[in-house]
């Protein structure tokens, strides 16, 4: 048995999956169908207990080709119904067992459908999942007393403590892509050169982030957050580029005077998610945190320069407030169904970021134009 507390004082009982221990976190959504492995490892869910709405999670078990990080990242996870069955030819291990070894608790038999309504209109709560005999009166006094994300710095505890190059010694990066037929070794494109230098703030960076990037020739040094603009600059890079990651923005002050030196020393700059948080205040904006988020496969995004129209993947609590911004900066992608910022652009230099993620794995790929759109400003800068 495990149980779900919230810090308003609802409890959730169900059974308990994954790792027999207590952890502590922020409670969120996600509504994908499917990822369940590449959400558990985005860094950018550090500190938060994860509550998927699609009701059976673990079918395709997990496997060592598609983690998004170094290990999972997140506190908790809470689903409707986990599967019995793993069946994935290329599944190494199941869900069960990918927590349990990795020390992350789960929960599984709840009514995710009434927790979803509950955030939705209340906003994320802190919350605890507990596998052992806490009382229910204790758990809740437990999420009441957690610290919560704001004011947080996440950031260093998922970066890489030091700086390395990505596909250094030329390991495939190339999309994957099913046998047909008779041939079980598909016909794979060859990746570019690799001839671009750029520096990437791994902030809590997704590989396939890094992996879209190779693809186009680029050449990352990744450096951890705290790296200096000075120490960045050594690398000689044509481009920066600025990733995604957990926490509060506004406690990462650090970054944000790095960055700035950056962008002012002439580096054509792109950004995601928080690194489109970072650099928003670099540019004068302000963060405040959303009421519950945005977390999901299926967020439309209008580009307002063209009218076009995409639907992303998405995976954060706090939004860029652009009434501080330089007067120089636009505004060129909003979110249809709140009009928060989604993306910004530069009017003269060659600086831009979005907030949700073009490197999408599993999906939705309508975003993946901005990598070539990056090369292309780094080539051309």
């Amino acid at each position: 048995m495990a149980i779900l507390a919230l810090e308003d004082g609802t409890v959730f009982q169900g059974n308990s999956f994954g790792a027999e221990t207590n952890s502590s976190g922020e409670v969120c959504f996600n509504t994908s169908m499917t990822g369940y492995q590449e959400i558990l490892t985005d860094p950018s869910y550090k500190g938060q207990i994860v509550t998927m709405t699609y009701p059976e999670i673990g079918n395709y078990g997990v496997n060592t080709e598609d983690i998004e990080s170094y290990q999972p990242h997140v506190a908790g996870f809470a689903i409707r119904e986990l599967s019995t069955v793993t069946s994935n030819w290329r599944a190494t291990g199941s869900l069960d067992e990918y927590l349990k070894k990795h020390g992350i608790p789960g929960i599984e038999g709840i009514d995710t459908r009434a927790l979803t309504k509950k955030l939705r209109s209340r906003g994320a709560l802190n919350g605890i999942i507990c596998t052992d005999q806490t009382s229910k009166e204790e758990a809740i006094n437990r999420a009441i007393d957690w610290h919560g994300m704001l004011g947080t710095d996440y950031a260093k505890l998922v970066t890489h403590e030091k700086a390395f190059r990505w596909n250094e010694h030329d390991e495939t990066n190339e999309e994957f892509s099913l046998p047909q037929g008779n041939k079980t070794n598909p016909l794979i494109k060859s990746l570019p050169t690799a001839n671009i230098p750029i520096v990437v703030y791994d902030f809590g960076v997704k590989y396939n982030i890094l992996r879209c990037l190779r693809r186009h020739g680029f050449d990352s040094h990744i450096v951890p957050a705290t790296t200096t603009a000075k120490e960045a600059l050594s690398y000689k890079p044509a481009g920066l580029f600025l990733s995604n990651g957990p926490g509060d923005p506004a406690s990462m002050d650090y970054a944000v005077k790095n960055v700035k030196e950056l962008i002012d020393y002439g580096l054509p700059t792109f950004g995601i998610c928080l690194g489109h948080q970072i650099l928003g205040q670099a540019l004068g904006a302000k963060t405040y945190k959303l009421k519950f988020g945005h977390r999901g496969a299926n967020q439309p995004v209008k580009e307002l320069e063209s009218g076009r129209i995409e639907i992303t993947s998405q995976n954060h609590g706090f939004a860029i407030d652009a009434n501080a911004l330089n007067n120089d900066v636009l505004v060129n992608r909003i979110n249809l169904n709140d009009e928060t910022v989604e993306g910004l652009r530069h009017k003269t230099k060659p600086i831009s970021s979005v907030q949700y993620h073009p490197e999408a794995s599993p999906g939705p790929h309508d975003s993946r134009s901005l990598f070539s759109d990056f090369k292309e400003t780094v080539t051309q800068a």
